[in-house]
């Protein structure tokens, strides 16, 4: 079952080490998957992510990778000496950057040991329809344009995907129940506007373990909450089971 647990990857939006250790610290015996985003990348460096393995955490580093294959590639081929979990591209990089960002993190792996999982953004669950297609020109539907950057990844060698929950089950059926859909937009019961604070594209955790994704994301629902074990613990429960 500790492996369902780390299913709920929490995201340690902090501006630093401190804080996020002290966090950490606040959820006890507990030992969950987390996400270290390029706010507390940039202000702790690498040390950090050795600090959180050390203590014992599964670790994405949510960088976003998006630049020339070369040095997609080299840079892939440093984090994979990092001893991250699972680390991220852009898909929109296009299937080349994608399959260089992969072979560098098997240049980069220690030998014996597994390569981290890589997964590819595939629109940010901040983008909606009308944004995608006028900002950013992207035609059709965010679960068209979703779908095909899933397939692009599937192409280029990826374990998977970052999606909104409610695409999940369409990149199922097109790329495998294997393929990995990586969801964040978690919010609770209270999907106002208010309650999807930045996001649009959004689901609770119920409805996310529904539709089939195979891990959520969860930040300020979980570390902005008055007791933030017991609601990482009932987030888990509904994702999970238990």
């Amino acid at each position: 079952m500790k492996e369902q647990n780390n299913k709920v990857i929490i995201a340690l939006d902090f501006p630093g080490r401190q804080p996020a250790l002290a966090f950490l610290d606040s959820l006890g015996v507990e030992q969950p998957y987390v996400k270290v985003g390029m706010e507390l990348f940039y202000a702790t460096g690498p040390s950090f992510i050795q600090s959180l393995k050390e203590r014992g955490h599964k670790v994405f580093l949510d960088l976003k990778l998006h630049d020339i294959p070369n040095t997609v590639q080299r840079t892939m081929t440093v984090l994979a000496g990092l001893g991250v979990d699972m680390c991220n591209v852009h898909a929109a990089g296009t299937v080349k950057m994608m399959a260089a960002a992969r072979e560098g993190l098997e240049q980069g792996t220690t030998v014996g040991l597994e390569r981290p999982l890589l997964i590819a953004v595939t629109q940010l669950t901040s983008t909606d329809q009308w944004r995608m297609n006028h900002e950013i020109l992207i035609p059709g539907s965010v679960e068209e344009a979703v779908s095909a950057y899933a397939l692009l990844t599937r192409e280029a060698g990826l374990d998977g995907v970052v999606c909104s929950p409610e695409e999940a089950p369409a990149i199922h059926k097109i790329c495998g129940n294997q393929f990995l859909t990586v969801t964040p937009g978690i919010r609770l019961t209270n999907l106002t506007e208010g309650g999807k604070q930045d996001q649009v594209r959004v689901q609770t955790p119920k409805e996310a373990k529904a539709l089939g994704a195979d891990y959520i994301v969860v930040g300020r629902p979980i570390t902005g909450a008055p007791d933030p074990l017991a609601t990482y613990l009932s987030i888990r429960r509904d994702f999970v089971g238990q």
